[in-house]
């Protein structure tokens, strides 16, 4: 293990510092922007890319599937891009994720459509998804290690909680782009060509972003190792699966309460409740945006009170918060349309949950391989089980309406446990 002085470790947080993770949370804001943008878009995307003669829910579960592949392709990005994350260092690979996502988002706008070159037009579109999954599968759990590593003592949350808001504000951004394009345009005119415009504006932040992270310096952890020849010379993945088994168990469950969180929650009700509850698509949008705000605020706030009350005492209370917050989201809209966005705000407070999961994950993992880890295990259980997500819940509310919120309660009483048999937290900056 690479030991860091006391001295080095209580130093306070300096403006560097602060503008390290400042720059980490935004360029991840700015990435993920471009890989939800799509779910947004998912109703008129249907109706382009696949045949008119579908009927409307095959068309969604389809354009679900494609949203779906972005997830299944994350572990080949993930596992590679964190490789070199363990042994080159890890500011070279999280600027690399912006590269790989800027260039199929901006590809996606430019794509012709079902009408003009037939059944080609969803297998490009799958291509393109899967490209922005390689990309992504490397962003989150980088930027989680990135941000860790350079948090100063007792301030681990924090620092997480930070980027997994800016990582939920680039959703939010998502959310603000489909709502103005829904409030300002008509569905035919939007269908027409203008929901490209979003996937264009993904592009520019993507490169918008990797310009920003220029700036960014490599972790101290990591440069500490480096210095110290600690810098795992055997494959970081079979030391991983080797001695770390405990490990992975639980950052794979925790990482499907957070793809059930996040996927559910945030980025497939939208689309569900216009469907299932018959509400226009900016009364949703307008309620998922300010749930998104919600979720911005309280990932921020939960990981932060973490480093303050301990995990397992924030994640109890949250869960169950959660839970019922996500069941009265699918009984209002039905019951209670007019309290649409309250409820909406509660539910993303609810599902601020999802900052949990990479607060155990950096903490379970030692320095030399916790890339490899956290990337390993989160993009695992993003390619199973996000990948999955879509599609079962997309069915199963075809049959029931409040089979998300049930889907959402089995999942985060699985992602609680987890989180109470985690392997004991160690301190970052003592590896």
């Amino acid at each position: 293990m690479v030991q860091i002085t006391s001295a080095e470790s209580s130093r306070r947080l300096t403006l560097a510092e602060l503008r390290t993770l400042s720059l980490a949370s935004l360029g991840g804001a700015l990435e993920f922007y471009d890989f939800v943008i799509f779910v947004f878009f998912t109703g008129v995307i249907g109706k382009l890319f696949f045949s008119a003669g579908l009927p409307d829910w095959v068309r969604q579960f389809q354009t679900f599937g494609i949203f779906a592949a972005g997830y299944l392709a994350r572990p080949l990005g993930g596992i590679v891009m964190a490789h070199f994350g363990d042994t080159r260092g890890r500011k070279r690979m999280f600027t690399l994720s912006v590269l790989l996502m800027a260039i199929p988002t901006l590809l996606i706008g430019f794509l012709p459509t079902y009408q003009s070159i037939g059944a080609a037009a969803p297998v490009l579109l799958l291509v393109m998804r899967v490209m922005q999954g390689i990309a992504i599968g490397g962003e989150a759990p980088g930027g989680w290690v990135f941000v860790a590593e350079h948090a100063w003592r007792g301030r681990v949350g924090f620092a997480v909680g930070l980027l997994t808001s800016g990582l939920s504000c680039g959703i939010l951004l998502g959310s603000l782009v489909a709502t103005a394009v829904n409030m300002a345009f008509s569905q035919t005119q939007i269908a027409g060509g203008l929901w490209r415009l979003p996937f264009v504006i993904g592009g520019v932040f993507g490169f918008v972003a990797m310009l920003l992270r220029r700036w960014l310096e490599e972790t101290p952890v990591f440069e500490k190792m480096r210095s110290c020849a600690a810098v795992s010379r055997e494959l970081p993945l079979r030391a991983v699966l080797r001695e770390h088994g405990r490990a992975i168990a639980v950052s794979v469950l925790a990482t499907w309460m957070l793809t059930a969180a996040i996927v559910v929650v945030i980025l497939m009700t939208p689309a569900l409740l216009q469907q299932m509850s018959r509400l226009t698509a900016g009364t949703v949008q307008s309620g998922n945006l300010a749930g998104t705000a919600a979720l911005c605020l309280s990932t921020l706030a939960l990981g932060a009170a973490t480093d303050r009350f301990g995990i397992r005492r924030v994640a109890i209370p949250l869960v169950m918060f959660l839970i019922l917050a996500t069941y009265g989201l699918y009984i209002g809209a039905t019951r209670l349309p007019s309290a649409l966005t309250p409820l909406y705000v509660l539910a993303g407070i609810g599902a601020g949950a999802a900052v949990l999961a990479p607060v155990v994950m950096v903490r379970a993992f030692p320095a030399a391989v916790r890339f490899t880890g956290v990337s390993f295990s989160y993009n695992l259980s993003y390619a199973v089980f996000g990948g999955v997500t879509p599609l079962l819940v997309s069915w199963i509310s075809h049959l029931n309406q409040l089979a998300p919120a049930h889907y959402i309660a089995a999942v985060t009483i699985l992602g609680l446990v987890a989180i109470l048999i985690a392997p004991t937290a160690r301190a970052i900056d003592e590896d």
